[in-house]
């Protein structure tokens, strides 16, 4: 079987990269293959601002406790449109699920705002990497 590492490594080095041009940091579980794919896909000349996180689920019930707002990158009922959405004005976390499989259901009750990226085409959605980007930019008021 292929490794895992080099998909992940090319989202995970998007995602990084536009992290630092909004000044946000990245948030990861510590699975093994994720430090690897880190290394391999960032591109950035400077130290990366990177947070690992082991207890997603108890770290998101933590940062809503301090006031930060949870904004989720998914298909939901009640998700408003990318182009709706206000600059964040405040901490706030991007959350973004599997390509597949989403948000999980367990997680998704933290979420303060769901977020849909409007498709014209036959896709559904679009890759992790370019949904994270559009939504940070515009959480970061750059858009």
């Amino acid at each position: 079987m292929a490794p895992l590492w080099p998909k992940h490594g090319v989202n995970l080095g998007t995602l990084l990269r536009t992290c630092d041009a909004v000044g946000a940091c990245m948030a990861v579980p510590k699975h093994k293959w994720v430090p690897e794919a880190l290394d391999r896909g960032n591109t950035l000349r400077r130290p990366s601002c990177v947070h690992w996180v082991n207890d997603p689920r108890g770290w998101l019930l933590r940062e809503r406790a301090v006031g930060t707002r949870i904004f989720a990158v998914e298909l939901a009922d009640e998700a408003i449109r990318l182009g709706d959405l206000p600059a964040a004005g405040g901490r706030s976390i991007a959350l973004l699920g599997h390509e597949t499989y989403g948000i999980p259901e367990d997680v998704l009750d933290l979420v303060d705002v769901a977020v849909e990226i409007p498709m014209i085409g036959s896709g559904i959605s679009l890759n992790v990497a370019v949904a994270g980007s559009l939504v940070l930019y515009k959480l970061a008021g750059m858009l």
